[in-house]
């Protein structure tokens, strides 16, 4: 039998982002799928090694290219560079140490250097796949194998070598599940046009509805629009909180009648909707790129098509079993049913092309 049959172990390295740390403290929805997916393989049985900043608070091994995150530095160059430097040098004596079997990469420099190591790579597409990152992901180079988060994103460009779709997760009993509810809505997420607090804050005004605003804030780009769109929309109705911190978050989103989630672009995923049906809180969404995926309409919230049609699905969140939203999560956005379908691609990439199906073939 071949040492990657089902049941073998995997010596697998995960290259994580640079900016938090693992798990995130608040923000960082990358940094928190990374961290339950090195769990999930870890419970598996798999030699889970993580490469990424700040101290070790995982199961498996890590290995850190920086003592403190540099999240004051998120969106500049120098650092994610460095990072993806020091990580490919890790690699390599993780490599003399003993054959890896899969690279999992979530760092776009770190991507560069891939060539380096005779480990194949596999990976995850966090963000968009149009415009300019649709050209860096047509010239990454061969071998390497790409994971969408949504079905939606391998829709957009299907001659990507795709090698399958996981969904992100989280660990549902890991946020605390509220059946009675607040009544005020949360938003809960970058200030940026892309993710439209302002839209929130108008929706939920135009429904009556006390709204909480909570989210990163830290970039000159996101202080500039929260200054312009957002502050002074801000009221005894709006009441900003600033990033929340991971316990901040857990209660906001436990105690709010909903989240608001009013993306203006191709949502990636959007794990904060998963986080908030695990506390079983409705999400009421427009439609946009993975919303359809995460979010079942009329169950687990309200899919809308049109920015006015917000109000009124506020207003009919109440009428949502948190129960169902729970389910949903444990249904689908389970830790462990991630970490399967990723081993499954896995086993498949480490085995060899003649594994690996065809960009026009490739399948979940």
């Amino acid at each position: 039998m071949s040492e990657l049959d089902e049941g073998s172990s995997l010596r697998i390295a995960i290259v994580a982002p640079p900016w938090y740390a693992i798990p995130p403290r608040g923000y960082g929805g990358i940094e928190s799928m990374v961290y339950w997916l090195a769990e999930g393989l870890h419970a598996r049985g798999h030699d889970v090694t993580v490469i990424g900043a700040g101290p070790r608070a995982i199961a498996g091994r890590f290995l850190t290219t920086f003592a403190d995150p540099p999240s004051e530095r998120i969106g500049q160059v120098l650092p994610e560079v460095t990072h993806a430097l020091l990580a490919a040098d890790l690699l390599e004596e993780l490599q003399d140490e003993a054959p890896l079997d899969v690279i999992h990469d979530h760092c776009a420099a770190s991507v560069l250097a891939a060539t380096r190591h005779p480990a194949p790579t596999v990976v995850t597409a966090h963000g968009p796949v149009d415009g300019e990152m649709l050209d860096y992901y047509r010239h990454i180079g061969p071998g390497i194998s790409l994971v969408a988060v949504a079905d939606f994103q391998r829709q957009l460009a299907p001659g990507l070598p795709w090698a399958g779709t996981v969904h992100n997760a989280t660990q549902a009993d890991a946020y605390p599940f509220e059946s009675s509810k607040d009544d005020f809505c949360l938003f809960l997420g970058r200030m940026s046009p892309e993710k439209a607090p302002h839209l929130a804050i108008e929706a939920a005004r135009a429904a009556g509805r006390r709204i909480v605003v909570a989210g990163k804030c830290t970039e000159k780009i996101e202080r500039d629009f929260f200054e312009a769109r957002v502050r002074p929309l801000l009221g005894p109705d709006a009441e900003w909180v600033g990033e929340a911190d991971a316990e901040q978050k857990a209660d906001l989103l436990g105690r709010a009648r909903c989240l608001v989630f009013p993306v203006q672009w191709n949502e990636p995923f959007g794990l904060v909707m998963v986080e908030a049906m695990a506390c079983g809180t409705p999400v009421v969404a427009l439609r946009a790129g993975a919303v359809p995926e995460v979010v079942e309409d009329g169950v687990t919230g309200f899919v809308c098509d049109r920015v006015d049609e917000l109000p009124a699905a506020i207003e009919r969140a109440d009428a949502l079993e948190p129960k169902a939203c729970r389910q949903r999560v444990v249904d689908h956005f389970d830790v462990a049913r991630m970490a399967e379908r990723y081993e499954r691609i896995f086993r498949r990439v480490a085995a060899g092309p003649a594994a690996t199906p065809s960009r026009a073939r490739r399948g979940r």
